[in-house]
């Protein structure tokens, strides 16, 4: 049985989301990381009465309440981040869900 051409293409398109929907979780999970380790600093900061700061391979003494406030901010960051991502993604997953229907339509229709 011949594959319609167009019914080919689409196959090809359906190959593309899938691999942008690979990469997408793959840099959600690596903000997800990102995140948890901002939580996990911000954590230990609340109970931490001298804060440092790791630049290179040398830790430098830093302000407790600026460094609390970048990793807020970072924490921030990462989570609009991991919206956008996932807001990404379920378009993505809509597109191909209707698109992978047409394939089958069209496969039917043989």
């Amino acid at each position: 049985m011949a594959i319609p051409k167009e019914a080919e293409e689409k196959l090809q398109q359906l190959q593309l989301f899938e691999q942008n929907l690979q990469n997408f979780m793959m840099q959600k999970q690596a903000l997800q990381m990102q995140l948890v380790e901002a939580e996990s600093a911000l954590e230990e900061l609340k109970d931490a009465s001298t804060a440092y700061r790791i630049i290179g391979n040398i830790m430098v003494k830093a302000e407790k309440e600026e460094l609390t406030s970048e990793l807020a901010s970072k924490k921030e960051t990462t989570e609009l981040r991991i919206k956008a991502i996932e807001k990404q993604e379920a378009m993505l997953r809509e597109r191909a869900t209707k698109l992978q229907q047409e394939v089958l339509g069209a496969l039917k229709d043989e």
